[in-house]
This record gives C-alpha cells, sequence and structure tokens, in this order.
C-alpha cells in the first residue's frame, strides 16, 4: 500500500523544503510511505508538498528500483494498492521508462471506493472506512506518535526522510523488544 501525508513547516524548516499542497491546504513536506500488508515500511521519501502523489510515488519507486531489479520473475506479482488520488496508467510509463522489466514484478491496483448506492444498501452514509485502507493510516498514525515528526523540523528533504527512517527503526526495535 502507497499513501501520502501532507506534513506543516515550522519555522525552522529552509526555503528548499517548503511547498504549498492545495488539497491539504499545507504549507510544508509530504511524505510518501509504501507499506507491508501489517504496516512495516518498505520504502519512504520525503518532497515538498506541491509535488503531486504521483511523482512522488514514482520519484520513491525509482530511488528503489534495486528491490524491484532483485525480485525473482518467479515469485509472482507484487500488488501495489493506491487510492483513488494516484493515476496507475501514468505511474506505469513513468517506471517502465526507467526499468522496462518492472511490469512483470508488480500491478498497480486502486483501493475499491464504495458509490452512495452500495453505502446506502448497506445502511451507511458519509465516510466509511475500508479495511484495507487503514493499514497504511495507522502506519501514519505511528508516526504521528514521534513527537519531532508532528511537524516538519527539519532543514532539508534529505533529513526529513531519514528522521522518518528513524522512527520506523524505533517502532520495529520496541515491538521486536515487547517478544523478548
Amino acid at each position: 500500500m502507497v499513501d501520502s501525508q501532507a506534513v506543516k513547516n515550522t519555522c525552522n524548516a529552509s526555503t528548499q523544503s517548503k511547498g504549498y499542497c492545495c488539497y491539504k491546504a499545507t504549507n510544508g513536506i509530504k511524505r510518501h510511505l509504501a507499506v507491508d500488508s501489517l504496516g512495516f515500511p518498505l520504502f519512504t521519501h520525503c518532497t515538498k508538498a506541491n509535488i503531486s502523489d504521483d511523482v512522488g510515488l514514482i520519484e520513491m519507486f525509482k530511488e528503489n528500483l534495486a528491490y524491484f531489479r532483485n525480485k525473482p520473475l518467479d515469485s509472482g506479482k507484487t500488488t501495489v494498492l493506491l487510492d483513488n488520488g494516484y493515476h496507475p496508467e501514468r505511474i506505469q510509463k513513468a517506471l517502465e521508462n526507467s526499468y522496462p522489466e518492472i511490469m512483470d514484478k508488480i500491478e498497480f491496483k486502486l483501493s475499491p471506493k464504495p458509490s452512495k448506492q452500495e453505502k446506502l444498501a448497506q445502511g451507511q452514509s458519509g465516510f466509511v472506512p475500508l479495511k484495507a485502507r487503514w493499514v497504511i493510516e495507522r502506519t501514519n498514525a505511528w508516526v504521528e506518535r514521534c513527537k519531532s515528526l508532528v511537524k516538519n523540523f527539519e532543514r532539508s528533504l534529505e533529513n526529513a526522510n531519514t528522521k522518518l527512517k528513524f522512527c520506523f527503526i524505533r517502532l520495529i526495535i520496541l515491538r521486536i523488544a515487547s517478544l523478548i
């Protein structure tokens, strides 16, 4: 599953990491995450907030092409679940330009979005949580628990991404420690 999260900048953040996300009305950065089915991170990437979700996902996957190159063809395709803000055709074309065989190893699937009629048939209205999508939303909530990641305090996007990775390392170590 992949998703992005817009995060506000503080006064400490530099101009190189500032962008305005019109969709979420946020002046700051976007954190792009790819997680497994348990919500643990596979890839992270930080961009200015004005970068679209599609472009951020493409950059994140291009940074991690070695992962896809080393994945054996006989292990089956990995399904990447996208929300409806992404455009799979655009992403696929851009990735195939960098690594033509990547679509033999992954496939994109849009997360199902219930229609108004389906909601009414089930007696629901308004916002309805989707089971698969909540895995990545829970991961975003884990990030929000790290006090230093509630806002972007970093002067560069690289530092912001490194801090995000440290948060996940801490989280995984705490999970392992609780098993011992």
